[in-house]
């Protein structure tokens, strides 16, 4: 069956409606388990590393085929990549659904990472085709932007649904979503125009490991990769797992709390996005300020909610969620240095290794909290204690110590290759002087 043809004046947003509400199934996919941690813990009957090992394979899978989805993206197009990733997906949650055991869950986690894998960045190449390119960083941060109200159906919907009516039928609901949403994108995503899918299909007939090479090249793309490294894996490592937790049983919050924090953190991203775009747009070639900015706002957040022995007041569990929150839409930053750096037939490979960085920390994170709060706890627990989490949340100042290494090394070799093709960063007191001229 061939897709409904979308052309002239409708089939941009046609094309970019359907591809974004794949990218917020795949949302609600990826955090629902964030939501369900204390009811896996009860049904499996999981040590804290065995849960963190649910979602870090997950991250695993997505981390690992980000850069064969962008192969196949510049093979196959948009279209095929979304449909099959949200079968993969529906397929994943169904099993889940019916999952009783732990092997089974794994395997379940890992369809969900595995057909994850390829859609944002399928969302972000039918941007940049479909739409001209003054509007593709505004609209790649709006598509991040929608996105993350996914998380807001998993923190309040599929919550709601898992205490009203269980584990099997959340999951199996899951599964029914991501089923349709396949066929809604099969129906409806258009190919992309012959001739930019011309130049794509030459480039992606090259072999992988040199094309992965010659994608990741550019200094500017490793910019990209620590710049999507280093915000967004404080909020990942709440959202995606332990936020409910830790505040339900560190900070002696209710589930209907916990969930409104972790609500508090999505409606942050989701505002901190155009204020991103924005900042992006006039001030191009300080765009890197913004991520070492949030991550310091980051580090001041968590040393402020950790350093006290106490659960702290909710009003300051609020600011925290909001600091952090904050953090996603900047890692976007790191997607536009793709597109800036990496020639068109290559976009594909790039954004995929790009968007690697935030998942590999993510993956980092998840894991290593898992592991400390095991290690301090008594054998068998499955609750932690605050000073626990103190001492595991603690762990996540390694991958930002990273992080940061990784963006200022890779900046100043971009800065250096840029200067040596006549663009010159000029001083940021002459960049910040300039709008006010």
């Amino acid at each position: 069956m061939r897709g409904v043809p979308v052309q002239g004046r409708r089939a941009a947003p046609v094309v970019y409606t359907v591809a974004v509400l794949a990218y917020l199934v795949a949302v609600v996919h990826r955090t629902a388990l964030g939501v369900a941690g204390v009811d896996a813990t009860a049904r499996f009957d999981l040590a804290a590393t065995t849960l963190s090992s649910f979602v870090v394979v997950q991250l695993v899978m997505y981390a690992g085929l980000q850069i064969p989805a962008g192969q196949l993206l510049d093979r196959y197009g948009a279209r095929a990549v979304i449909t099959a990733g949200s079968v993969v997906m529906a397929a994943g949650q169904g099993l889940l659904a019916v999952a009783d055991t732990v092997p089974l869950a794994l395997v379940a986690r890992l369809l969900i990472g595995a057909g994850d894998a390829g859609i944002f960045i399928s969302a972000c190449r039918l941007v940049a085709q479909w739409f001209p390119p003054r509007r593709v960083p505004v609209l790649v941060q709006v598509t991040g932007l929608i996105g993350q109200s996914g998380q807001l159906v998993s923190a309040i919907g599929v919550a709601w649904l898992l205490h009203a009516r269980g584990w099997g039928t959340t999951f199996g609901a899951l599964a029914v979503v991501g089923a349709v949403t396949s066929v809604v994108a099969w129906l409806w995503l258009s190919a992309p125009p012959p001739t930019r899918t011309t130049v794509v299909a030459d480039a992606a007939r090259e072999r992988f490991l040199h094309a992965v090479r010659a994608a990741a090249r550019p200094a500017g793309t490793r910019l990209g990769f620590w710049s999507h490294f280093l915000p967004p894996f404080s909020a990942n490592v709440l959202a995606l797992l332990w936020g409910v937790p830790f505040f339900v049983t560190a900070q002696g919050r209710s589930p209907a709390e916990a969930s409104a924090l972790l609500t508090l953190l999505t409606l942050s991203a989701m505002v901190a996005g155009p204020v991103v775009g924005r900042f992006t747009a006039r001030h191009p070639l300080r765009r890197s300020w913004a991520v070492l900015a949030s991550a310091v706002a980051t580090l001041v957040a968590w040393v402020l909610l950790l350093a006290p022995s106490t659960p702290r007041p909710m009003w300051q569990l609020a600011v925290f969620a909001v600091v952090i929150g904050a953090g996603g839409p900047v890692s976007l930053v790191g997607i536009d240095f793709a597109r800036s750096f990496t020639a068109a037939d290559r976009l594909g490979t790039a954004t995929g290794f790009v968007n690697m960085g935030g998942f590999t920390s993510s993956v980092v994170g998840v894991l290593a909290v898992g592991v400390v709060l095991q290690a301090v706890s008594p054998p068998g627990a499955v609750t932690y204690s605050l000073d626990a989490y103190r001492l595991a949340f603690a762990v996540l100042l390694v991958p930002w110590l990273v992080g940061v290494a990784g963006v200022l090394h890779s900046r100043r070799r971009a800065r250096a290759q840029m200067r040596d093709e006549g663009t010159v960063v000029p001083r940021l007191r002459d960049a910040l002087r300039r709008p006010r001229a």
